[in-house]
């Protein structure tokens, strides 16, 4: 029904003043924190937007066409503003603009009623601005759901055919070699029939990982030897498979107990030749089963070597899974002895066993930030097969580093938590160290806690004895220990030969790459000032090393601009957090404010390491991009031993001036504060030092705001965990995203080519290998839950070729 009195349509005098309230809140809530913004000394955008919408709504309110108008002229000054602020990337302009953008439709479509309301009798043109605008809104939410690179391969690597007699034969160590390469010698799943890889077989392990990222997770790489699978959990059991069908052979079961960290990421494996033996030398790693001293018939011939997450080292017999009563005290070597003092749950070993020769090599991993004078960091070397000690590397002992007297192991040194590499024709062990707990702390390390935090170290396979030290962070206070094994490569020199580098990936974002022989960059790396603290009691590092040949990856210095949200609300909102904290770019100290660490101490790199196609150079690697704030809290108002030792929140950091409080940089709705990608996947090609190409992992289908599922295959590029396969067919399969799925990726592009739905999500890194019974190329991995989801499982899957 008309009204008489004005000709407006009777709902307008409801739906407008509605509309105008509407718009008004909206304005209301931009200019009020937009103001404080302004006197943080941020950007004047969202008080004079906020002024603006708040005006015309009280306009629309009074059904004024001004109101409108005024609209119209705020939308088209945030759109250059937007534009000038942040460029032409898509999902920055999102952030700034979808709001306004739909709040603009509406109010295009009632302008003519606003205009009639005001006595006049035009407006209809405002439909032709509303559809307008709704058409660039639905270009804006279809283009939400096409993938699209960050960086674009200009070229295009060609696949190199696997030679005949060079096929892989096993997958024997954790990175397959113990080079890490992650990389396979097989072809026969390409990029043109990997589309229909399908589900050959699944296996349950009934140990279901439950956790909020601090106790069990499933983050296992399997290991294959001949025609057999094994596979590790997170509670230490160890499952022998068929590799063709996935049925158990035998289970063994560890009874590990650890109130935190329950994990297992991988296995070692031992094998002596068979009696007779030939006189032959050990043959090079190639990922098959080297050929050692001293052959033997009967049990435990073939051993598989699993630490656990109550320190202790376990050899199994590989055809029967019973314990090797030849190794240590009837299969078991105790990790805490000689160790002190070991409180529950504060020394507990996750990575994979390193057997380098005839020795198997062990770190463990230290509880961070509940005290100082916690477990040793050393590293031990036992006989594979007595479990014997054969050396340590405890730093404590100075010149006394190898003697097997029994003393103590000296306390609270950095330790290595993750996977070592060994090169066994220089006959060295490479050890990515941690730093000296408390992280946020270190006005108590020594002159050797500081030489050798975060840092690679090369020690002598036979002797344990000390080669070089490379550090890439000096004087950590960020818990940028390095979280991947390194990885070694042949890397040509141009001029027919090659240099044998080392490759190591950091929290921090960088890439470094020595000569593995003598420790010296081979990649510039050069030594910049970084900013300087003023907490009481601390030292700072005046530089940091910069690897500057070689890409930084995630690892940009943030600006005001570079804060992003789902909403115009939550952008906001982080800007006003970004402002609010002292950051002065890369290795911001912490203090007793509240100080911005980007990347945060999840990574830049984590410990699923990297891949590498050796008949490219390409080097593959796959990140996650969350920032991290951090203040020191001091002593009195900091109660000891309270809530220490938790990824994030309180630590106690007992024995020093501060506890710490630490938490990651989110917005309100929960999702990362800086712009996307918040995960991606690299390639580096190593001859020239340039991104190839770098695309966005993973979606939102199984995540989002608040930790609510969107269930949209939206591919803006999540956090990533895990490892990755690369195969000289020219793939890269990947698992480790924030949705359920595997995925295969064209090497040469980074063109997702396939991916298949997983019952869950994975944390863990998938292999592959040929079955020598029916000659099937597999590939394998398991899934037991993605970081931070309560959807969880047990599954270990093969896929395979129809």
């Amino acid at each position: 029904m008309m009204n008489r009195e004005d000709g407006t349509p009777g709902a307008a005098k409801v739906i407008l003043p509605a509309l105008g309230a509407l718009v008004a809140l909206v304005g209301l809530a931009l200019a009020g924190g937009g103001a404080y913004l302004a006197t943080l000394g941020g950007s004047w955008f969202f008080l004079l937007a906020g002024l603006g919408l708040l005006a015309s709504g009280v306009l629309i309110v009074r059904r004024k066409p001004s109101g409108a108008l005024l609209y119209a002229a705020t939308l088209g000054l945030s759109v250059l503003w937007a534009l000038w602020d942040s460029g032409l990337e898509f999902w920055p302009l999102v952030s700034r603009l979808a709001v306004l953008m739909g709040f603009g439709v509406l109010v295009a479509l009632a302008y003519p009623w606003l205009v009639r309301a005001d006595g006049g009798s035009a407006g209809r043109g405002a439909y032709g601005v509303a559809g307008a605008l709704a058409a660039v809104m639905l270009a804006g939410m279809a283009y939400m759901f096409v993938p699209s690179p960050v960086v674009s391969a200009s070229s295009i690597a060609a696949v190199t055919p696997v030679a005949p007699g060079t096929e892989q034969k096993d997958w024997v160590h954790w990175g397959n070699t113990t080079a890490g390469t992650r990389f396979a010698a097989l072809d026969q799943i390409t990029k043109d029939n990997v589309d229909k890889l399908q589900v050959a077989w699944t296996f349950r392990t009934g140990d279901i990982p439950e956790s909020n990222g601090f106790g069990a997770e499933d983050q296992a790489t399997p290991m294959q030897i001949g025609d057999t699978v094994y596979v590790c959990t997170p509670h230490n059991q160890v499952f022998a498979l068929d590799i063709d069908s996935g049925a158990q052979r035998w289970s063994y079961d560890s009874k590990a107990t650890s109130p935190n960290w329950q994990r297992c990421r991988g296995l070692g494996y031992f094998e002596a030749p068979a009696a007779p033996a030939a006189s032959a030398a050990p043959v090079a790693d190639t990922g098959t089963v080297q050929v050692m001293t001293a052959p033997v018939n009967g049990a435990c011939r073939r051993r598989v070597l699993m630490t656990t997450v109550d320190a202790r080292l376990i050899a199994l017999d590989a055809d029967t899974g019973k314990p090797c009563a030849d190794f240590g005290n009837q299969g078991t070597v105790d990790l805490k002895e000689n160790m002190g003092e070991v409180k529950f749950g504060f020394y507990t070993v996750t990575a994979a066993p390193l057997v380098a020769g005839d020795l198997v090599v062990v770190g463990g991993r230290v509880a961070d930030n509940i005290e100082v004078g916690e477990p040793s960091g050393v590293v031990r070397a036992f006989d594979v097969r007595t479990g014997k000690l054969a050396w340590v590397w405890d730093l404590g002992r100075g010149a006394e580093a190898n003697a097997n007297d029994g003393k103590p192991y000296t306390r609270a040194t950095p330790n290595v938590w993750t996977s070592m590499a060994y090169d066994e024709k220089l006959g060295l062990v490479y050890l990515p160290t941690g730093n000296t707990t408390p992280d946020a702390w270190g006005g108590q390390r020594t002159v050797e806690d500081d030489k050798h935090s975060s840092a690679v170290v090369a020690l002598d396979v036979k002797t344990g004895q000390e080669r070089w030290v490379f550090q890439t962070t000096h004087h950590d206070l960020w818990d940028l220990d390095l979280p991947s094994q390194p990885t070694l490569y042949e890397l040509p020199d141009g001029k027919g030969g090659t240099t044998p580098v080392l490759i190591q990936t950091t929290k921090a974002g960088q890439i470094f790459m020595l000569n593995r022989e003598t420790g010296k960059p081979v990649a510039k790396v050069e030594e910049r000032p970084v900013p300087q603290g003023n907490a009481k009691g601390e030292r700072y590092s005046p530089t940091q090393p910069f690897s500057v040949d070689l890409p930084m990856v995630g690892s940009e210095t943030l600006t005001e601009s570079d804060m992003w949200g789902a909403t115009l609300f939550d952008q906001l909102a982080c800007r006003i957090q970004f402002k609010q904290m002292r950051y002065d770019g890369p290795y911001t100290p912490p203090g007793e404010d509240v100080a911005l660490q980007y990347p945060g101490s999840l990574g830049g790199f984590n410990w699923g390491s990297a891949a590498i196609d050796p008949t490219t150079g390409y080097l593959f690697v796959n990140d996650m991009r969350l920032g991290l704030w951090t203040r020191l809290i001091p002593r009195e108002k900091m109660e000891s031993n309270k809530a220490g030792g938790v990824e994030m929140g309180a630590a106690s950091q007992t024995g020093t001036p501060y506890g710490s409080l630490r938490n990651r940089f989110l917005s309100p709705l929960g999702i990362p504060c800086q712009k996307p990608p918040f995960g991606t996947m690299s390639a580096v090609d190593l001859k020239s030092g340039k991104l190839v190409w770098q695309v966005p992992v993973g979606t939102v289908q199984d995540t989002g705001p608040l930790g609510v599922k969107m269930h949209m295959p939206i591919p803006i590029g999540m956090p990533t965990l895990g490892g990755s396969l690369a195969t000289q067919s020219g793939l890269l399969f990947f698992a480790g995203t924030q949705d359920y799925y595997l995925r295969a990726f064209d090497t040469a592009t980074g063109e997702e080519v396939w991916k298949e739905r997983l019952p869950v999500g994975s944390q863990g890194s998938p292999i592959t290998y040929v079955s020598p019974k029916t000659g099937k190329q597999y590939i394998v991995l398991t899934a037991g839950g993605a970081r931070q989801s309560p959807d969880r499982g047990d599954y270990v899957i093969a896929y395979k070729l129809p």
